[in-house]
């Protein structure tokens, strides 16, 4: 009787593990999708692959808003400078909104990284739901 408990526990025991492990290779293949398309989109139209790897990081992994931007910034950094060097093999970019307008970003996104370290994360989220909202509906006018 006992060494049928001591089966029926280590089955359980193996049984927990499979659920981890498939639960564990299925938040992987989301990851490895969403970054695929959140690649296509940053280099499709240039930018805006952060607006889609934000949610993604909040769902899929359950990040805070801090962290989720925070995230999306380290991974959408390598594709704006792979997308950059081909914009600009192609003969995409010009020189004077290219060092006036990265000037104001460069100077912009050291401010977003500051206010980001001590806005709560609530309004963090309230913010970038509200860029995303206006951003739609400049799109559709």
């Amino acid at each position: 009787m006992i060494e049928a408990t001591k089966k029926d526990i280590n089955q359980q025991k193996k049984t927990n593990r499979s659920k981890v492990k498939t639960g564990q290779t299925r938040k992987k293949l989301a990851l490895i999708g969403s970054g695929a398309i959140i690649g296509f989109l940053n280099g499709f139209f240039g930018g805006g692959g952060g607006m889609v790897c934000v949610p993604i990081l909040q769902k899929v992994l359950k990040l805070d808003a801090k962290h989720s931007h925070a995230t999306a910034i380290l991974v959408i950094f390598p594709l704006s400078v792979i997308s950059s060097c081909i914009y600009i093999f192609n003969g995409f970019i010009d020189s004077f909104p290219l060092l006036t307008v990265g000037l104001g970003v460069v100077v912009g996104g050291i401010i977003g990284a500051f206010a980001l370290k001590f806005l709560p994360p609530k309004v963090v989220r309230l913010i970038f739901a509200i860029i995303m909202f206006l951003g739609g509906i400049k799109l559709i006018i």
